[in-house]
């Protein structure tokens, strides 16, 4: 299921008064003058602005990059561990969160006399039999024996595409992505719906782009199929590897772009279930459907028709012997980081090594604790809630939200570009909005789930299963408005259109986002742009084809869509300007939906702010003002640094810009950042004003 979130974030450690030196605070404005009262001084003692002050890089003018100024020198001396390609705030809380989860199930897993059949015993198998490498070791493949066996009994096309399904459904591979979710245009309704998959490589581009990095990617992805059907004993290694090479490059031919994917208008296409033979003969469309439970379903939207059009001659046209080495490879593939090290060995050096840079594997516990939080999350979310999430954070968060709500009604109000009758609907809209704070008031259910302690795989396989009926199971059943996409213990935000929620678990309500110890500037900076960043996904280039209650129609007035896209398309020119290396730009198309989401973010935001205060003067806080400390928040949540190579594999696949680019980006397009900090024509960040792009 695909939802919108926030992808990359930063980190600080929050410095107190007495703890630094004004004088080291560089703005372009006198460090004292009247404004610094007594009354002023004695709020300053009491509380932090929630600025790290050692991450800034002195050197750099704030008015050239604001970025660099409050995370220059962060950048400059911080070192990308080993077994990580990634740092930064978002990062760095990940790994806190990870952290206290792996003290949660090493609790649980030191009482030996565990009920059979509980949720602490399933957490404390599960853990063990991830941890147990000697076990994994001497059981080789034989964890996926039986579904290569099958693989290799299929007699012909018909049992083929049935077993598409079938593998799916027991949480096995499969070219077609089947999931069920609501309705775009009907959102009081479940439906089924097809995805384009099948491929090893991150995108399609990694298949034909001919340019030297891509070339070698290629060659090793060979030499890696070889050498997994080496270390697993199967047979005929390297021609394998040129038949599943030369496969998923078909099969990533008929693939749409990561552009076209974000279109929610072109990707939904209801067929009629009976029709499905006419689109695509040489599937056996009632065996795949049964296979996955979904065969008494009338209809099925299918995102990418001529995907499954031009799959359908990929069955046809190559023979049986091909696809069985494919869902061989893609079977051990799928399952090598949970088999012998050997296996996991080769695996890590491709996936995260060659595609991502990563220098060396992660401690097993960490992947350990990842396994257990993703198959049992609500299971350790619950803990985790108990033990780190202050009651006193989710009441303030509840204030935020309705505090950027009503500041964004004002926005809308205001806005020069919009008739007043699409002003009425997209207020109507933001009235229905939903917000879920920290965990769900009910916690999933895993009673059907069985784990065993020396059956990882199996654990896995189940657990899959229980997924998976638990899907069929909407079917025909009225929306489950409770529940999560992401467990409180993800350090994420979400907003889904068909719900019209904005969804904010526990462990991101944490500095540098949010502050319970801080001045609300740096919260509004932080977690205020957060969460006007997720609203705005209800009014980005994809959210604002919905309404209020998450069916997909136009509710705007023609003009002033076009006026709409004339906006969103100057976005997209700003974003494409920016160059990520000396051969790579941002791809202004494909973080559109993001970028709209940062500008109105951090413009909602700062309005919510000024409005909090009620008129009066911000109180001085380690000698910065109240639009010092917002701003200087703002910029420092997207402090990150990462491998080059995990850089390229994000430009290519992920809809959020940078996080240099988010900063600089949404930023010079504000112009209360420019009275705030003096930003003149001459300076690297300015933007002429009628070139500044206002959405929200």
């Amino acid at each position: 299921m695909k939802k919108r979130v926030i992808s990359g974030l930063c980190a600080s450690l929050i410095v107190s008064l007495s703890a630094c030196n004004t004088d080291n605070v560089p703005t372009n404005q006198a460090p004292a003058d009247a404004v610094k009262t007594q009354a002023a001084t004695a709020v300053s003692q009491a509380l932090s602005s929630g600025i790290d002050f050692s991450n800034m890089d002195k050197t750099v003018r704030p008015q050239d990059d604001f970025y660099l100024y409050m995370n220059g020198a962060w950048m400059k001396s911080a070192e990308i561990p080993g077994d990580r390609t990634t740092i930064g705030a978002f990062y760095d809380l990940r790994e806190n969160a990870r952290n206290d989860v792996r003290e949660i199930i090493e609790d649980l897993s030191a009482n030996t006399h565990l009920v059979a059949g509980t949720d602490e015993q399933k957490v404390a198998d599960l853990y063990r039999s991830f941890m147990d490498v000697d076990t994994l070791n001497k059981l080789g493949i034989t964890p996926i024996q039986a579904d290569l066996t099958k693989i290799d009994a299929l007699k012909n096309k018909s049992e083929l595409t049935a077993y598409f399904g079938e593998s799916q459904a027991n949480g096995g591979p499969t070219p077609i992505a089947f999931y069920v979710d609501i309705d775009a245009k009907d959102s009081s309704r479940y439906a089924t719906h097809l995805y384009q998959y099948g491929l090893s490589l991150p995108e399609k581009d990694y298949y034909f782009n001919q340019a030297e990095r891509f070339v070698n990617i290629r060659n090793k992805f060979a030499l890696h199929i070889e050498k997994m059907f080496d270390l697993a004993g199967l047979a005929n290694g390297k021609v394998a590897a040129q038949k599943i090479l030369a496969l998923e490059t078909a099969i990533a031919k008929q693939h749409w772009d990561v552009v076209q994917n974000r279109d929610s208008t072109k990707t939904y296409n209801k067929y009629q279930t009976k029709d499905l033979a006419t689109l695509a003969p040489d599937i056996n469309w009632q065996g795949y459907l049964a296979a996955l439970g979904a065969d008494k379903q009338s209809d099925i939207i299918i995102n990418q028709p001529s995907f499954i059009k031009g799959f359908d001659q990929l069955v046809k046209n190559t023979d049986l012997a091909t696809w069985k080495t494919y869902l061989t490879w893609q079977t051990l593939s799928q399952s090598a980081s949970d088999l012998t090290q050997a296996l996991d060995a080769e695996n890590f050096d491709f996936y995260s090594k060659t595609l991502n840079g990563q220098q060396e594997q992660q401690p097993r516990w960490k992947r350990g604790v990842s396994t257990v939080s993703g198959t049992l999350g609500e299971v350790v979310g619950k803990v985790y809630v108990k033990r780190h999430f202050a009651p006193e954070a989710k009441s303030r968060m509840t204030q935020l939200v309705a505090n950027l709500s009503h500041a964004y009604a004002s926005s809308v109000d205001s806005l020069d570009w919009m008739s007043a009758e699409t002003k009425v609907a997209t207020k109507q809209k933001l009235s229905k909005f939903t917000s879920k704070i920290g965990y769900p008031d009910k916690w999933a259910d895993y009673s059907k789930l069985t784990i065993q302690s020396d059956d990882l795989i199996g654990n896995l396989k189940r657990a899959a299963v229980v997924s998976h009926n638990k899907d069929i199971a909407k079917l025909g059943q009225p929306i489950d408005k409770g529940e999560w996409h992401m467990t409180p213990q993800t350090v994420n935000a979400y907003y889904n259109p068909t719900m019209n929620e904005i969804v904010f678990p526990a462990a991101i309500l944490q500095p540098p986002f949010f502050n319970l110890k801080a001045d609300d500037a740096v919260n509004y900076g932080g977690i205020g742009a957060v969460i006007g960043h997720e609203m705005g996904h209800g009014f980005d280039d994809q959210g604002a084809k919905f309404d209020g209650d998450g069916n997909m129609r136009n509710w705007w007035t023609d003009a002033d869509l076009k006026a709409f896209h004339v906006k969103t398309k100057a976005l997209v020119n700003q974003f494409n300007g920016f160059q990520v290396f000396d051969d790579l730009h941002v791809n202004g198309e494909l973080t559109l939906g993001e970028n709209i989401g940062d500008l109105s973010g951090v413009t909602i935001a700062y309005k919510a702010y000024k409005m909090s205060l009620k008129g009066k003067e911000a109180p001085i806080i380690d000698g910065l003002t109240g639009d010092e400390r917002f701003f200087m928040g703002f910029s420092q949540i997207w402090r990150v640094k990462m491998k080059e190579e995990a850089m390229r594999n994000r430009v290519a696949t992920d809809p959020h810009s940078p996080g240099h680019f988010r900063a600089l980006g949404a930023l010079s397009n504000v112009p209360e950042f420019y009275k705030t900090f003096d930003v003149k024509p001459g300076d690297k960040m300015y933007v002429a004003p009628e070139k500044r792009v206002k959405i929200w």
